[in-house]
């Protein structure tokens, strides 16, 4: 069984070479994220976003749920994968960090496809599943607060629809899910959601070792 291979500097320039079709929005967007206090740590990579973006088509999703929004470059790329008349509904506890992002919305003009929802997201989410019903979204992207992450976790998973697909961010956590010294509350939390989903018959799982960590999790038939 051959490793995984190491991802040096130079093979991720590599791989962004060939693989990622960036344009002048993206790269703006993403640049005032990355000088921002903690925007460079909080952002998502350019590969997950287009990853993200490739999931949306490839499962045909209209209906699509983000769980953190932060500047909404990841809401810009799912948007944009969205047909006419498509919906991300996104979440966020402030409207700060969102409203760097909205300039580039409309730029791309998307920004009628994005319902954007303040507040805590425990709360939003109750509210979707009382207001319109589980089993609403083709896809669910988690990158919130870790701590809430089983119980946000939980939510998408009724939110859903069955063959609806869950994408969680962070769940390798800078590697700390491994080590056994780490027992602040996120990587707790993240240790448990980790091993909820691999004992859930509810879904079909897969982690991806890349960035850090990304779980996919197909709600079964």
């Amino acid at each position: 069984m051959a490793d995984q291979t190491a991802l040096s500097p130079a093979l991720l320039e590599y791989a962004r070479s060939v693989s990622l079709r960036d344009d002048a929005v993206l790269r703006e967007l993403r640049e005032l994220t990355a000088a921002l206090p903690g925007g460079r740590a909080m952002q998502i990579m350019p590969e997950e976003a287009q990853l993200l973006a490739l999931l949306i088509r490839l499962t045909g999703a209209t209906q699509v749920l983000e769980i953190g929004t932060f500047t909404g470059y990841s809401t810009l790329c799912m948007a944009r994968a969205l047909p006419p008349g498509g919906r991300i509904v996104t979440c966020d506890i402030t409207e700060r960090w969102p409203g760097v992002g909205a300039p580039f919305w409309r730029q791309a003009g998307v920004a009628d496809r994005i319902d954007l929802r303040i507040g805590d997201a425990a709360r939003t989410l109750s509210e979707l599943r009382a207001h319109e019903g589980d089993g609403i979204f083709d896809l669910v992207f988690v990158d919130a607060d870790k701590a809430g992450y089983p119980h946000y976790c939980e939510e998408a998973l009724a939110l859903v629809r069955t063959g609806g697909l869950l994408a969680v961010d962070n769940t390798l956590f800078l590697g700390r899910v491994a080590d056994p010294r780490a027992d602040d509350p996120d990587t707790l939390a993240v240790r448990e959601l980790n091993e909820r989903l691999l004992h859930d018959e509810r879904v079909d799982l897969a982690l991806l070792t890349m960035a850090d960590g990304i779980t996919l999790a197909r709600r079964r038939e």
